[in-house]
């Protein structure tokens, strides 16, 4: 695992491959430390984040499309700008009503997303 001494601190998008997780969608691991990652997340319409929890909590922002966000059950489309905040272990997910990327921040980092 790449420690922040190893990182680099300067990330440009170019340098990082696509690594596809599911149809229609495909992340961006971007930066991370055992405490903090960020993750760019591309979606096409109709594709689904299926819901799902974790001990990590995640603040997510919407840079571009429209998704129908579900956290604990509750339901509210979001749009470019806005973003949603998931306290540890709460079913959570999304469905892309417009194409676009979401931008996940976790903290502590998802070690799972990158074994």
């Amino acid at each position: 695992m790449k420690t922040q001494a190893t990182m680099n601190v300067f990330i440009e998008n170019d340098d990082i491959e696509w690594e596809v997780v599911d149809k229609g969608v495909k992340r961006k691991i971007m930066a991370y430390d055992e405490q903090l990652m960020i993750v760019k997340v591309d979606f096409e319409t109709g594709a689904i984040g299926t819901l799902h929890n974790h001990h990590h909590t995640q603040i997510t922002h919407i840079e571009s499309g429209v998704f129908e966000v579900e956290i604990d059950g509750n339901k509210k489309v979001l749009k470019a700008n806005d973003a949603f905040f998931v306290p540890t272990n709460l079913i959570h997910g999304v469905v892309c009503l417009e194409a676009g990327v979401l931008i996940d921040v976790f903290s502590p980092m998802r070690e799972d997303f990158i074994k």
